[in-house]
């Protein structure tokens, strides 16, 4: 059954009592949050778990929400400390590329197709090489496809200033992976 209520409204009936309605929320979000996750840590039970705490965060916060703006960027806000709560927690232990997988089915030329793994896989160890804020802002804006406004809004600064964040982790991320390309990355 589809929902016809939006998200505010929906999280409104939540604050006044519907607990049953998150249950609307979180399967209209799970995957997009999911995703975030893993674009930020790669590991998938992790990233399941975020999701789950995230959730228990929105029911333990539900008094927090006042409807104003839209959910979702109350709900990544959420997401967002999540993230940063586990990072301080563990001080930079993400995974691996443990679950790194890339189909490249549609690709004829299977030394094209490697090529491709190759820099895809470059890409992300580089990535994995930004600072969280860096890799954050990318995530955010390159991979969860927010806006700058919406960025701005989640982490409570002026959307200039996610330009430039945004900006500087690109110069950043272009400059670790030619690094890496070349082999001389001991940082």
């Amino acid at each position: 059954m589809i929902s016809i209520y939006s998200d505010n409204q929906i999280m409104l009936k939540v604050k006044a009592g519907d607990l049953d309605k998150l249950a609307l929320l979180y399967e209209r979000y799970k995957n997009r949050l999911f995703a975030f996750f893993y674009k930020m840590n790669r590991n998938t039970n992790l990233c399941e778990d975020m999701v789950q705490v995230v959730f228990m965060k929105v029911l333990h916060s539900k008094h927090g929400f006042t409807g104003e703006g839209e959910f979702s960027m109350w709900l990544y806000t959420i997401a967002r400390n999540v993230s940063c709560d586990h990072y301080r927690k563990n001080k930079n232990q993400f995974s691996d590329i443990d679950d790194y997988s890339n189909s490249l089915v549609s690709k004829s030329n299977l030394e094209q197709e490697l090529t491709d793994d190759e820099e895809l896989n470059l890409l992300q160890k580089a990535l994995d090489k930004l600072n969280i804020e860096q890799k954050e802002v990318l995530v955010m804006s390159r991979y969860e496809k927010l806006k700058y406004k919406q960025i701005a809004e989640i982490l409570s600064v002026s959307e200039g200033a996610v330009k430039m964040k945004v900006r500087r982790a690109l110069v950043e991320l272009r400059r670790v992976y030619l690094k890496l390309e070349q082999g001389d990355y001991d940082e």
